[in-house]
């Protein structure tokens, strides 16, 4: 192999290298490389390959080596400039640049030889005729390093007014800069101005956005952005998680959970990254991650998880509490060093300040599974021996007004109560009540006490209460499987409370008591035998005809209030859903009438669901709204989870995407808050990550599905959302370029669904996978798929999808191992399947011949682009393509307007076909023919037809000019 090929071997090498992650294997390979260069005796080689290693270093933890190849370049540079070709020189002079930063960075190099380069470079620009923009940029980092804040301004301002020129960095690169210097001086609004043309994507480069995006959480949370800081912080996550070089930016995004109560977010950002905690080969972004390494173990201590185990360096285990304190002495030992270089406190004093931020949010929910650590509640005082004599009838009277408001807080109440009489004599009266709530706190488990306040109401002479008690208590047994002796037990209480009552010897709210006990026990045993509908129904509309009249009473219109939602579910059990729609809606009404909102939230969230089920989408929402209002402050968190997750599908119903997506993230943060974050939460998360997809928000959307799909099982969700969260996961990776990880997403689901009885999703998956697999430049792999796809659609009798798959493996053979000759037959099987499939319908058989004109179209262009290669005969190659093209217009032309585009598009590809075959007469007749359609059309001219027109002509001006040539 000759020296040039030698060399052209080493430049592929050094491309390849540069292609792989950050990180010491790609640093050793630049190394070898330079190694390689030096054999070759080629002095630009060697140039080019330190010019690699230099690269390789500066984009890793190890930015220190790269001084050394910088050197010697220079020296190289100084002795023999003429071994340097412009991109080479254009290299040495870019990286001046870099030089600066990176010694900046090193605090054993001393200030005075920073300053001392800093007028090298500009002594070396100046002489290469650059802009000196670069060099007062170089100068604005040094000042604002070391809190020379009146020589920053100064140099800040020249760095702007300077013009722009090949050694400025780029626009991105700028612009992060600058609205990092705003934010520093307070300006949060103007540095989220300046950074607005890198976050939408205006100005972009190999570490922007990446850098902006993490540099704008805080700005964006101290202007209480948060909803733009959560997805700043999800998109920006993504792009720095496997680049080494961005420890500062990963830093960022670890303060940024620390701040926003994602304490454990942060420590699993922690975790991926462990060499971050000793890399030292650029102090300075060492020192800015140990800084927020000790903000997220003081805000662990502060919590009271102190002795939790935590990430931490390698070669022991952590606590929160020791690595606060081993993580913050390191980093004010390194900020003293880079103070002792700078003769300032600047680093140290910022250093402090980062370390001691007081959080800018008690909880953002972020949408991805992180279960917050619990703080550990102080130690309860220990109460009083005896509580004050006096302090009894007032938690007694407290008591007795929460209860008959029916007010939550009740229970509590009257536990307080219960404490507060420990040791005492309580009368007759209050003994009862107090017996009878302690029945209530009990659940499942209150039957007997039930009985014994039962006792003692009779023994107070409240032979209602005594009844109602005894009512209770039979609830209760129901619940515990004894529903059939529960009935005969209400039954005998029914007829005595209302015997009691109509002799007066009770009231009305004792005997509801009794009538709902009654009601609640006959509907639970319909659980169990579906004959006693009438008697449920019978019991419950007595129960309703009692307690209606006297509404004016909260307890007793709770009463009827529960027997119209009774009514509703009797309602729901027969079919007619509409009607129990409308009785919940009442019973949620009436609760609230009479001021017992809390009442009205189990059934308006049961309303909500079934709205849902009979497609009423408004209604939904309204119940579902109303249900989060009245739970205000009463909901547990997997409640309120279940409300903001049916108002989110309701909304994603009414195409309100954004809004549904906010309650989805609100669903799957109450969820992670009330253990339900495995189950509950991983389907928020699952439909928060397809509503954020729809958004076009793709690196945010695959945040949250990666974090749901390990949650994410088939016996507790279904296959059909694992392989739905598979397939959206497939469809960000796309959509971020990532072609392999969309490939590998697709291929998993597929696999899954190629067990189900209909196969189209599993044809359709593959079939994308196939996609993904050429996006990746892996034919063999893309073909297999492909092949898998054609026979899934054969199959399906699905001849579209089989022809296009057939169209595919041709391109790839033709690319590929295969060669025209497969190729040409796997197109030609595409005409053929085209053209012998029998349509069902009109529409179906539109379709089969836009797929044979298509099919024809590319068969042309795969021919035609095989011209080149074929040296005996390229005439009859073009001649090939042209009849594929002229059939192709045969078949659009009778599938009138709808294929006109494709007819046009067929017959501009002849015409250039022609012309290449030197039958100019030919290609301008083509060309004026579609020049003629596009004017004839009726509809009015579309983009395409507009493209079409415009083509066609600039074809016919260059065939006239080649005539009259």
């Amino acid at each position: 192999m000759s020296r040039a090929a030698d060399f052209d071997a080493l430049r592929r090498a050094m491309a390849d290298n540069y292609e792989q992650p950050e990180g010491p294997a790609r640093n050793a390979r630049a190394e070898q490389l330079l190694a390689e260069a030096e054999r070759l005796d080629i002095p630009l080689a060697v140039i080019e390959a330190l010019g690699h290693q230099l690269k390789v270093y500066n984009y890793s933890s190890e930015k220190d080596k790269m001084f050394v190849p910088f050197a010697r370049l220079l020296r190289l540079w100084d002795e023999h400039p003429e071994d340097f070709d412009a991109y080479e020189t254009h290299s040495l002079h870019w990286v001046f640049k870099w030089m600066s930063a990176g010694m900046l960075g090193q605090p054993h190099i001393p200030l005075a030889s920073v300053e001392k380069w800093l007028g090298e470079m500009e002594h070396r620009y100046r002489l290469a005729g650059h802009s000196e923009r670069a060099v007062r940029g170089a100068e604005f980092s040094v000042a604002a390093h070391i809190g020379d804040l009146a020589r920053a301004e100064r140099a800040y301002a020249a760095w702007l007014a300077a013009d722009r020129d090949e050694m400025a960095d780029c626009h991105a690169c700028e612009l992060r800069d600058q609205g990092w210097w705003q934010a520093r001086r307070g300006e949060d609004e103007r540095a989220l101005e300046l950074w607005r043309p890198v976050l939408d994507g205006t100005h972009e480069c190999a570490h922007e956005p990446h850098a902006v995006l993490a540099s704008s959480l805080l700005p964006l949370l101290r202007l209480g952005r948060s909803d733009e800081a959560r997805a700043h912080h999800l998109r920006g996550f993504r792009l720095v998680r496997g680049m080494e070089s961005m420890r500062g930016s990963y830093a960022d995004h670890v303060e940024f959970c620390a701040l926003t109560g994602n304490e454990a977010r942060g420590l699993e950002l922690l975790a991926e990254r462990p060499q971050y905690f000793t890399d030292s080969g650029e102090p300075r972004s060492q020192l800015g991650f140990l800084a927020v390494v000790t903000l997220l173990m003081d805000r662990l201590t502060g919590l009271g998880l102190g002795d939790r185990t935590v990430p931490g360096p390698a070669g022991r285990q952590w606590t929160a509490g020791e690595l606060a304190v081993h993580a913050r002495g390191q980093a004010l030992a390194l900020a003293a060093r880079f103070d002792a270089r700078n003769g300032t406190p600047a680093v140290s004093e910022r250093t402090r300040e980062r370390m001691d931020r007081r959080p800018l949010a008690d909880r953002l929910p972020l949408g991805v599974r992180a279960v917050r650590p619990a703080p550990v509640a102080a130690p309860a005082p220990v109460a009083p021996a005896r509580i004050p004599e006096q302090d009894l009838p007032g938690l007694l009277a407290e008591a007795r007004r929460l209860s008959d408001a029916l007010h939550p807080d009740a229970v509590d109440a009257w536990a307080a109560v219960a404490r507060a009489a420990r040791g005492r004599e309580l009368d007759p009266r209050d003994r009862a009540e107090l017996v009878d709530h302690e029945a209530i706190g009990q659940g499942l488990e209150g039957a007997d006490t039930f009985e014994r306040a039962a006792g003692l109401h009779a023994a107070a002479g409240d032979p209602g209460e005594a009844l109602a008690a005894r009512a209770r208590a039979a609830f209760v047994r129901a619940l515990t499987g004894h529903a059939d002796r529960s009935a005969e037990e209400v039954a005998a209480l029914r007829e005595e409370a209302l015997a009691l009552f109509t002799a007066g010897g009770t009231g009305a709210r004792q005997t509801a008591s009794v009538l709902v006990a009654r009601a609640r026990v006959l509907m639970h045993r319909l659980a169990e035998d579906e004959r006693g509908a009438t008697a449920a129904e019978e019991a419950v509309r007595e129960l309703l005809a009692f307690a209606g009249p006297h509404t004016a009473e909260v307890p007793l219109a709770s009463r009827a209030a529960e027997a119209v939602a009774m009514l509703a579910e009797l309602a729901g059990r027969s079919g007619d859903g509409e009607e129990a729609a409308r009785l919940l809606a009442r019973a949620a009404e009436e609760y609230t009438a009479a001021g017992l909102p809390w009442f009205a939230v189990e059934h308006e969230a049961r309303l909500s669901r079934l709205a849902r089920q009979l497609g009423d989408a408004q209604g939904a929402e309204r119940a579902a709204r109303a249900a989060l209002e009245h739970g205000q402050g009463q909901l547990e968190p997997v409640g309120r989870a279940q409300l903001h997750l049916g108002l989110a599908e309701a909304l994603e119903g009414s195409e309100r995407i954004a809004e549904a997506a906010g309650h989805a993230l609100e669903a799957a943060h109450w969820a992670d808050e009330g253990g339900r974050g495995r189950t509950l939460g991983a389907w928020a998360r699952h439909r928060l990550g397809g509503l954020l997809l729809r958004q076009g928000r793709f690196a945010e959307a695959a945040e949250v599905l990666e974090s749901a799909l390990p949650d994410l099982t088939a016996e507790a969700h279904g296959e059909g959302a694992v392989v739905q969260t598979l397939w959206w996961l497939g469809d960000c990776h796309t959509e971020l370029g990532e072609h392999r990880d969309a490939a590998e997403r697709w291929l998993t689901a597929a696999e899954t669904a190629r067990h189900w009885p209909e196969q189209r999703d599993h044809a359709v998956l593959a079939h994308l996978a196939a996609e993904a697999l050429g996006h990746a430049g892996l034919p063999d792999e893309a073909d297999r798929a492909y092949a898998r796809a054609a026979d899934l659609w054969r199959g399906l009798g699905n001849t579209p999808g089989r022809v296009r798959a057939l169209r595919a493996r041709a391109w790839l053979a033709a690319e590929g191992r295969g060669g025209l000759a497969a190729a040409r037959e796997l197109m030609a099987e595409a005409a053929g399947v085209c053209g012998s499939a029998v349509p069902d319908d009109g529409e179906q058989r539109f379709r089969l011949r836009t797929e044979l004109g298509l099919t024809h179209c590319q068969f042309g262009d795969l021919i035609a682009r095989s011209a080149g290669t074929e040296e005996d005969a390229p005439g009859a190659a073009l001649e090939e393509a042209l009849a594929h093209f002229t059939q192709a217009v045969e078949v659009f032309a009778p599938l009138g307007p709808e294929a006109l585009g494709a007819r046009l598009g067929a017959e501009l590809s002849a015409a250039r076909l022609e012309a290449d075959l030197h039958r100019t007469d030919a290609a301008v007749a083509r060309t004026r023919a579609v020049l003629a359609a596009c004017a004839a059309a009726d509809e009015p001219a579309g983009p395409a037809r507009a493209q079409r027109a415009e083509e066609a002509e600039r074809l016919l001006e260059l065939l006239e000019s080649r005539r009259e040539g």
